[in-house]
């Protein structure tokens, strides 16, 4: 789970909708852009982890998160990210899960799976693996980006795959595409509304089958 997530959950029981703005709630949990409190408020919804009693505007906690235990990682699929230009729509909508060998992937909080689509990280590798089309990108949305890390940001609503690369002097961060074709940076100033979820920690390759 992202860190703003739980710093939400963990103040769900006196945040009110209807009394407290964005700005407020973000105060409270000490992030800055409201673009971000309200995208990580709609995760929350969406995953079952909060209720938002519509008539009043109070937020509760659901208490629904466990450990998993087993053999087995049951990782949330949560849509496509574009490994080219910010085109694919970010909508994080369940789209099953895929289950990875603990031997495989080391277990925790936070994991979801995103389908890679393009090949503009086709040169970049993640334990050994590049990122190609159709491959599975496994993104630890608690840890916080580092530079050089390769990071699943959301910019206008739209999902992509890049080199985390932030300039402080300038106020700027570059997404950088490492591909063996042509593919843009993209540049954002920091008050820009955009939303970096996390970092890639695996990548499970398409699996080549033949047929005949």
């Amino acid at each position: 789970m992202h860190a703003i997530q739980r710093n939400i959950l963990s103040f769900a029981g006196q945040i009110n909708l209807q009394r407290d703005s964005l700005r407020q709630i973000g105060h409270l949990i000490g992030e800055p852009h409201p673009f971000k409190v309200s995208y990580h408020l709609k995760q929350l919804e969406k995953n079952g982890l909060i209720e938002i009693d519509k008539k009043t505007g109070d937020i509760k906690s659901t208490n629904k998160e466990s450990p998993q235990k087993g053999s087995f990682c049951a990782i949330p699929i949560l849509g496509n990210a574009n490994c080219g230009d910010a085109t694919v729509c970010a909508e994080q909508n369940l789209a099953g899960h895929i289950k990875i060998s603990k031997k495989i992937i080391k277990a925790g909080e936070g994991l979801i799976a995103i389908k890679a689509s393009g090949n503009s990280m086709n040169k970049a590798k993640v334990d050994g693996n590049t990122i190609e089309d159709g491959d599975y990108v496994i993104v630890d949305t608690k840890k916080e980006p580092h530079p050089k890390d390769i990071v699943l940001s959301v910019i206008d609503d739209c999902a992509n795959i890049k080199r985390y690369m932030p300039d402080r002097k300038n106020g700027t961060i570059c997404l950088i595409p490492e591909s063996t074709e042509n593919h843009p940076i993209i540049v954002l100033d920091e008050s820009d509304k955009f939303l970096i979820n996390g970092v890639v920690k695996y990548v499970i390759k398409k699996p080549t089958v033949n047929w005949s």
